[in-house]
């Protein structure tokens, strides 16, 4: 009878599990981006764009480090008036400089709004084709393996990244 007992009720915690146990797969989603022609645009024409604003940041800076260095080659021979001025000019021009280096590449800046406007469609529709594909195919969870440093192991038969790639490009 004890036996019985031990053997029902491990029959139903293991029941139990079953019906709480999640559908879930993963996706990779850097492939997913990366398989999108659009995206690739995007990125390329986004660092294009990043190396030519550096280019004027970088002259901005030479600029005041040339300034900068005149400045120390002559400052014995100045005025204290005229080292004060020219201090003053160096830094100035060095935080017009650090703003307009931040307005490119800041938060709020150029290369981040645009950013913004390339890469935000193509996010939505990738997120959107992998909820649909999730709700279509009764899957509770979808993990991305691309970006979760956590997921220590995953099995291939898992991945559906190539059926959201597929689901894309109808």
């Amino acid at each position: 009878m004890k036996r019985f007992i031990i053997l029902t009720a491990a029959m139903v915690m293991a029941s139990a599990g079953m019906a709480f146990a999640q559908k879930y797969v993963v996706v990779n989603s850097e492939k997913i981006f990366k398989s999108i022609d659009e995206y690739n645009n995007a990125i390329t024409s986004l660092d294009e764009m990043s190396k030519q604003y550096q280019k004027e940041v970088d002259a901005k800076f030479e600029q005041i480090e040339s300034l900068y260095n005149s400045y120390m080659a002559q400052k014995e021979s100045l005025s204290a008036q005229l080292r004060t001025q020219l201090e003053n000019q160096i830094l100035t021009q060095e935080k017009a400089a650090t703003e307009y280096q931040e307005s490119l590449f800041g938060a709020d800046g150029v290369i981040m709004k645009k950013r913004i406007e390339l890469i935000q469609p193509i996010q939505s529709r990738v997120f959107s084709a992998i909820e649909k594909y999730a709700k279509d195919n009764g899957y509770e969870m979808v993990l991305d393996i691309a970006s979760n440093p956590n997921v220590l192991y995953s099995a291939d038969s898992l991945d559906h990244s190539e059926a959201i790639i597929n689901l894309l490009k109808n």
